[in-house]
């Protein structure tokens, strides 16, 4: 883009500031600060007129779950199934590892984040070391996506790179990077992170497949003949992906998405569920969660929403292209964001001061018609890596991976 082109874009959303210091920038700085503006989304802006204000909810009800019971009576059926479907590459696998592991004290990629005892071991490692038991099982590889972000990309490729993907064939891991979201002030005024880059952020999980587009990787997806694909969060050391099961039991249920759940340990575990909202599958926060909610019974008299997501779901590509031209809600969330004073000067607010904006992956599901809620045991599939200590920490993880016979 050049800079007429750059200027023509930033005035027609009320953004000229951004081009301030252009003429005080170095050659390179000005390609880069032209490339983002290129790149950047500014539409997103006017919703800060509406504030941070959650989205209007429909009408929640329960959606059915499959439970263990019932998966273990059809284990054998679903199972040869997904091993059909994974040997004829028909699965791909979406690492979704945009994040930083600074709660965990880390200046690094959170998947770089060492979890070891007596010796390195890896978030990364961990989650490549799952997949690779499919592998082994299927005696044939599955494409891996591993989603980056601006902040993290050099560093996550450099050190996967390094490691030799723990042992996966770099052949059939794609890089790509995920779309990034201008942060502004309350009045939707871009800010300025440095002289030469505007303060952005990445656009939320539900942004995952439209970067996969933009970035052109959907070709490999398309040229591969992968049908379905099980996107996975970088935090939870324990869970299954690509697991055969599951695979066989979201085709042969037809369902555009497979949703893996654990039962909850609480009623108010700050887990989302799954529900339906207005009558199509859908996801609670747990913040949405009423005391009514929390204490709804289904027929049975079990909690009415007692099952918890853990981001692992698989989802059908052909529906996921139906909906991708599609405008998905946008979530606005306040935040505390560095930015330029009009000295120069770079400042880090010690309170919220501007809005950023996301997408998020229960939209997604919510745009789509069905939807298999499939129960995973919760000891073996979900130890996530949020905290260093306490609950969903590096320790708990730690104790459960040893639990599953994981060497530390």
């Amino acid at each position: 883009m050049e800079y007429n082109e750059a200027l023509q874009k930033v005035r027609e959303y009320g953004q000229e500031h951004v081009l301030e210091y252009f003429s005080q920038l170095s050659e390179d700085e000005q390609k880069s600060l032209l490339q983002q503006i290129e790149q950047t989304d500014f539409s997103v802006l006017a919703k800060a007129a509406e504030g941070d204000k959650e989205l209007k909810r429909g009408v929640i009800t329960p959606i059915p779950a499959m439970k263990l019971s019932e998966i273990e009576e059809k284990k054998a059926e679903f199972t040869e199934e997904g091993l059909k479907l994974l040997r004829a590459g028909k699965v791909g696998a979406v690492l979704l590892a945009g994040g930083m592991g600074t709660r965990l004290g880390s200046d690094d990629p959170k998947g770089m984040y060492n979890i070891g005892l007596t010796k390195d071991v890896f978030i990364f490692e961990r989650l490549i070391r799952n997949l690779l038991d499919v592998v082994e099982q299927i005696g044939c590889y599955i494409h891996l996506f591993v989603m980056t972000s601006e902040k993290n990309h050099e560093k996550t490729v450099a050190f996967l790179k390094e490691k030799k993907f723990f042992g996966y064939d770099e052949n059939y891991v794609t890089f790509f990077m995920q779309d990034m979201a201008p942060a502004s002030d309350y009045t939707g005024k871009v800010y300025m992170e440095t002289k030469a880059l505007m303060s952005a952020s990445p656009n939320g999980n539900g942004g995952w497949f439209s970067s996969m587009k933009r970035g052109g990787v959907l070709d490999i997806v398309h040229k591969a003949g992968i049908a379905y694909l099980n996107i996975f969060a970088v935090d939870n050391v324990l869970q299954r992906i690509a697991e055969p099961c599951f695979v066989g039991a979201t085709a042969l249920n037809g369902c555009a998405v497979g949703a893996k759940v654990i039962k909850k340990a609480a009623p108010d575990e700050k887990v989302g569920v799954m529900c339906l909202e207005d009558g199509r599958p859908s996801i609670v926060e747990y913040y949405e969660l009423t005391t009514e909610l929390m204490e709804a019974k289904d027929a049975s008299g079990e909690p009415a929403y007692n099952y918890g997501v853990i981001l692992n779901y698989l989802f059908r590509v052909k529906d996921l292209e139906e909906i991708v031209s599609k405008e998905m809600p946008l979530h606005i969330v306040e935040k505390k964001i560095p930015y330029l004073n009009e000295a120069g000067e770079t400042v880090k607010p010690e309170k919220p001061n501007g809005y950023k904006y996301e997408s998020l992956v229960l939209d997604m599901i919510h745009m789509l018609d069905s939807c298999l809620v499939f129960e995973v045991v919760r000891e073996k599939e979900f130890a996530p890596i949020k905290n260093p200590t306490g609950v969903d920490s590096v320790e708990s993880a730690r104790a459960l991976l040893q639990k599953n016979g994981v060497v530390l």
